[in-house]
């Protein structure tokens, strides 16, 4: 087993925005850190006029999503960058030049420690995600199978109200009944005229309104000979308040033989799965915490994946089927219990790197690597963010209490890739140092930017503690465990560069989820994929040769003290936690496959199957060639530093937009 140093490679890539397997906490990180991923509401897509958003739910921390008990260690950037179309084709070459310039200031993967790889093959170039579709993860449940989107059929239950319940109201009368269900109008009743009076029709419409509009109670009428079914609260914004959370939703409609939870499988294209979950939330009409899931898929993929809703039936989840876009639900069950982040096994990738130039040896080379050997568990560039202000540079005065740095550091202008009402916000900040007028410039309010402005409109400059603590819980951890894995990081290539790839007396191991040393006598014992390194804490041990010493030097020089992480503010202590050096991917084939038509998919997805669309056949011969690769990983691992020992290449967005400033197109 050879080790090799990161060289520059100039060929040209493709863009290498790419989704990480963040999906929970990792196993071997056995003394795990919550928090997890924070993402605003995009817009809907397709909306159907059957099919009407509600406006009042807004995205929510994800501690609240979950059932509280799962632990998650979220390797996502604080804020996602939204893809911007370019509307004339002139002014494209020219958005690529100005944002590759911005660009400059990123990071790349030397910045945070990311240089060496474990194979000795020679690198070739790739284009990953020329369509988000090349990238598509399944998740692996706590059972070991695959997630796969294959039924799309309703379990039957008597208890069901009949289909109609979906179409009997006119969208006119489902935006009455949701301005009544929240209090939006000075009425106390909405009345909906009964057309074709039948008993049926009338039990269709009560069925209805209770069942799409929680809180609202229904009465029969008579009304000048004509029949209505009249709408209204039946004990105000108490009730309304009690009936909307995840304790006690619409107790008084769901049947006592079934599980409380419906369990149904989440296919989505190129949404994250908070959003997603924003998303259903509003055109059912329910707060988003009511969902639960093993684990976050990130947004620029096909992803599949597992979700838990408390007593919302099959029936109406199996409805949105027909209102949503870039969404399908399926193979539905009712369960006693919720899902728990971190209880899946990982998650299964097909990546497509197209336009390779691999040859087929190069190729077979790599891939049989990958197999056997596998690669760095680095951290990947998306955990470090995608400014010129890393997210660990944040977490770093975190930890040294100086607070007026983290302020500086999160609201100072900076160069790089922004939008432009927060380069104005920035601007006015820097101009003023006055928060109130600085968070009119934002039209967007939630973002972190946004919300440490109001804290310290609310608070004050002098209590800028208060004013972070603003910022959803989850965001803020995120900085500090951006700084322990930019410390491990460095920490893991210093130690593949002391004592290469083999374990060696003094280096960690798990014994269950107990750490211990490798002794002299038992290093034959162990493999390089049995060594863990700690990310730094109070309640960590440290490797028992040189490696020990870095750590200490690394943190002495940024004003920490190893022998003491707990921090005065109890959030801010870090515990530490134990992850391995070297992942070998499970699962792992590949295919070299020729095409002509870059717009081509090149496999099918679950609804490609479910829609019995033939697979893609591949001539012997074509103008392009594709790599197509299947692996499985465990939580907590990123695809991109797999795709990175394959392809031998910097992940970063800085390193991929100088090489190549036309992948915006």
């Amino acid at each position: 087993m050879e080790m090799a140093e990161m060289t520059g490679v100039s060929l040209k890539r493709g863009c290498f925005a790419v989704e990480d397997n963040d999906s929970a906490a990792p196993a071997e990180e056995t003394k795990k850190q919550k928090v997890s991923e924070s993402c605003l509401i995009q817009g809907q897509d397709g909306l159907d006029s059957d099919c009407v958003p509600s406006r009042e739910n807004e995205a929510v921390p994800p501690e609240a999503v979950g059932t509280g008990e799962g632990k998650k260690n979220s390797d996502a950037t604080l804020e996602e960058e939204e893809e911007d179309g370019l509307s004339e084709e002139g002014e494209e070459e020219e958005e690529a030049e100005s944002f590759a310039d911005m660009m400059k200031h990123g990071l790349t993967e030397l910045d945070v420690g990311i240089t060496k790889f474990v194979s000795s093959h020679e690198g070739f170039s790739g284009i990953l995600k020329e369509r988000y579709s090349d990238f598509v993860v399944h998740e692996i449940g706590k059972d070991g199978k695959i997630s796969h989107l294959d039924d799309l059929s309703v379990p039957v239950d008597e208890e069901d109200p009949s289909e109609e319940v979906f179409t009997v109201l006119t969208a006119e009368e489902k935006q009455q009944l949701e301005e009544l269900q929240l209090f939006k109008n000075k009425e106390t009743s909405v009345a909906i005229e009964v057309i074709e009076d039948t008993k049926e029709k009338r039990t269709i419409i009560h069925q209805a309104i209770k069942s799409l509009f929680p809180g609202l109670e229904t009465k029969t009428e008579d009304r000048e000979g004509r029949k209505y079914i009249v709408a209204y609260h039946a004990a105000g914004r108490k009730a309304l308040a009690k009936v909307r959370t995840a304790a006690d939703p619409r107790k008084h409609s769901w049947p006592k033989s079934r599980g409380s939870y419906c369990h149904f499988v989440l296919y989505k294209e190129n949404k994250d799965t908070m959003d997603a979950i924003n998303v259903l939330s509003k055109y059912l009409r329910v707060k988003p915490n009511i969902f639960s899931y093993m684990g976050t898929k990130d947004k620029r993929a096909i992803t599949v994946q597992e979700i838990a809703v408390l007593k919302i039936s099959a029936q109406r989840l199996a409805h949105l089927n027909k209102c949503l876009m870039n969404f399908k639900l399926g193979n539905f069950s009712y369960q006693k219990n919720p899902l728990k982040l971190g209880e899946l096994q990982g998650n299964h990738f097909t990546v497509v790197l197209r336009n390779i130039t691999g040859t087929d040896d190069q190729v077979q080379e790599a891939m049989n690597s990958l197999k056997e050997i596998g690669f760095i568990n680095y951290y990947g560039m998306q955990r470090f963010g995608t400014t010129a202000v890393p997210t660990y540079q944040v977490g770093r005065a975190i930890l040294q209490n100086s607070w007026t740095e983290v302020m500086d550091l999160i609201l100072k202008p900076r160069s790089g890739a922004e939008k432009g009402y927060l380069v104005k916000c920035r601007e006015e900040w820097a101009k003023t140092k006055d928060p109130a007028a600085a968070l009119r410039k934002l039209p967007v309010k939630r973002c972190v930017e946004g919300q440490l402005l109001r804290g310290l409109s609310k608070y004050g400059m002098k209590n800028i503690v208060s004013a972070f603590g603003i910022i959803p819980r989850n965001n803020r951890l995120m900085y500090i465990h951006s700084y322990q894995s930019y410390v491990w990081n460095n920490m893991v290539s210093k130690r593949i560069e002391d004592y290469g790839l083999k374990p060696v007396p003094g280096d960690l191991v798990l014994k269950g989820a107990t750490a211990t040393y490798i002794e002299e006598e038992d290093v034959n014992s162990w493999s390089i994929h049995d060594v863990v390194m700690p990310l730094p804490g109070f309640d960590v041990i440290y490797p028992k040769h040189k490696i020990c010493e870095a750590y200490r030097e690394m943190l002495t020089a940024d004003n920490l003290d190893i022998d003491n992480m707990r921090h005065k503010i109890r959030d801010y202590s870090l515990s530490g936690a134990y992850r391995k050096i070297v992942i070998r991917p499970q699962n792992v084939s590949w295919e070299v496959v020729a095409y002509d038509d870059p717009k081509i998919p090149l496999f099918n997805t679950d609804v490609d199957d479910l829609e019995g669309k033939p697979p893609p056949v591949f001539a012997s011969e074509g103008k392009y060639r594709a790599l197509k690769m299947d692996f499985s990983l465990p939580p907590s691992t990123y695809a991109t530093m797999a795709i990175r020992e394959v392809l031998k290449m910097d992940t970063s967005i800085k390193n991929q937009t100088q090489l190549n400033t036309t992948w915006l197109r």
